[in-house]
């Protein structure tokens, strides 16, 4: 690991902090595959060694820790300085592709920009962030990594009373948000938004370098990435719960786990964050939400995409514009991918979409009807178990005819067309009661062994794993998380 390049920006950027050392530190969990990757060579069996560097009570030589200045809008309302108020970026690791990532201490301590907060986290919200982030990779969604979690052996005081404290170090293609561009852009630093962008090109999107309009490609690039990554999320039922512009980064990475969820019964409604009271960032209102935010970032750019402000109002507009049919597009190739369709047809959407509303009436569950497909496109006698899955199995038994008509259609044979549809429909998601199991027993008895074994079942969400079944199963209705909490 070396210096982060970000600290080689101006020092408005950042405030170097250090974090703060903490009394009985332990380690609780080491990626070792991620560490790997990142060419860390760190050595597992070092226990020592890995608890200071990931408690932050060691500082490796030539590090340079920062907390990054942004801003946000948050649930709508913009705050003007925000910032890591309770993270502190170690350096970057270059990986084996040769790509560079952040490495950053999440409940490290106090910063510049706490705010009033303690700088601290909770075990609970580290183990959910840990197990989240790992399984979104897993399911081939962009998305911040997990490299470890410490426990402080430290008390932080929330609502509920004193709980134990941790941290987690995560791993990002980058941290730089929607909301940094608007932390400069609010104070009308035109320079800093012009250098912010330049290391974002560099960075992130080094082909539009030398381009007529490279501002305006930026704006294009992140519409497109973002696109992407939310079609991604509504493609497993991902929910990710308070999607503010100082949450979205411009890497087009999933960041941020404390309030997120993934559904059970399929509902566009679905709303699961304690802090979401009016659905703002319901499962159906992110792509509405991403774009909001792209439009956010937009305004940021204006002055550096064209001299005459009309002109640059008139070609941002044109780039987010776009983002609708990007993301319907990757939506659709996605759902397509879903339903064993290789090819396309004008009914494919209206298919797709007759098949959600029916699950939405029939509160089946997303994860386990989209699995259960797989098997019925192989043999049509594997509907008699699926149709289980709706309250009214004649409505799920109409659509399948249809569906049928479509696959016949298909080149692929039925066998090669199952396996395929099991590389795009995960059997194994981390469900919100699983996850909130796993924290009690931590929590309450420091029992880890849940947390590692859960860990085990996510890492292989498309194979079956033998002996973790029981994980596939939606919670049962004394079981069921209505909401979780962001983890400040």
């Amino acid at each position: 690991m070396k210096r982060s390049s970000y600290a080689g920006l101006p020092e408005r950027f950042y405030a170097r902090i250090n974090p703060t050392p903490v009394a009985r530190p332990r380690l609780l969990k080491f990626n070792q595959a991620l560490s790997a990757e990142l060419r860390l060579e760190l050595d597992e069996q070092d226990a020592d060694a890995l608890t200071g560097l990931f408690s932050g009570n060691v500082i490796a030589p030539g590090l340079e820790p920062i907390a990054m200045a942004y801003a946000g809008h948050q649930f709508g309302q913009f705050v003007p300085q925000l910032g890591d108020g309770r993270a502190i970026l170690l350096g970057e690791a270059v990986d084996v592709a040769g790509v560079r990532r952040d490495v950053q201490l999440k409940g490290s301590g106090r910063t510049p920009y706490s705010r009033g907060g303690d700088g601290r986290a909770a075990l609970g919200p580290v183990l959910r962030e840990y197990l989240v982030s790992e399984a979104m990779h897993a399911l081939r969604i962009p998305t911040t990594r997990a490299l470890a979690a410490v426990s402080t052996g430290e008390s932080v005081f929330r609502e509920q009373g004193a709980l134990p404290g941790a941290i987690v170090t995560r791993v990002a293609a980058s941290l730089v948000r929607v909301g940094t561009f608007q932390y400069f852009a609010a104070r009308n630093d035109i320079d800093a938004v012009r250098m912010l962008a330049d290391y974002v090109i560099e960075r992130h999107y080094p082909e539009i370098q030398g381009v007529k309009k490279p501002y305006l490609e930026l704006l294009r690039a992140v519409t497109g990435a973002q696109a992407s990554l939310i079609a991604g999320w509504m493609n497993v039922g991902f929910i990710h719960g308070v999607m503010n512009t100082d949450n979205m980064t411009v890497s087009g990475e999933t960041i941020d786990f404390g309030p997120c969820a993934f559904m059970d019964s399929y509902d566009p409604a679905a709303v699961f964050s304690s802090i979401d009271r009016h659905g703002r960032y319901a499962f159906g209102n992110q792509p509405h939400a991403g774009a909001w935010n792209l439009a956010r970032l937009a305004e940021t750019l204006l002055s550096l995409i064209d001299d005459e402000a009309e002109r640059a109002v008139e070609l941002a507009t044109e780039v987010i514009s776009d983002f609708a049919g990007a993301f319907a597009a990757a939506r659709l190739a996605g759902l397509s991918r879903k339903l064993g369709l290789s090819t396309r047809e004008v009914g494919d959407l209206p298919l797709a979409e007759e098949l959600l509303d029916i699950m939405q009436r029939n509160h089946a569950d997303f994860t386990l009807t989209f699995r259960a497909l797989c098997d019925a496109a192989e043999t049509p006698e594997a509907d008699t178990s699926l149709g289980g899955l709706f309250d009214n199995p004649r409505e799920y038994e109409q659509w399948a005819s249809r569906w049928r008509t479509r696959l016949a259609r298909e080149p692929q044979a039925p066998r090669e067309r199952g396996a395929a549809m099991r590389c795009a429909n995960p059997g194994l998601i981390p469900r919100n009661h699983r996850i909130e199991q796993v924290i009690q027993a931590a929590v309450e008895a420091d029992d880890f062994a849940p947390f590692h074994r859960l860990s085990t079942a996510l890492s292989q969400p498309y194979q079956p794993l033998e002996g973790f079944e029981p994980y596939t199963e939606p919670p049962l209705p004394g079981e069921r998380v209505l909401q979780t909490f962001c983890g400040t």
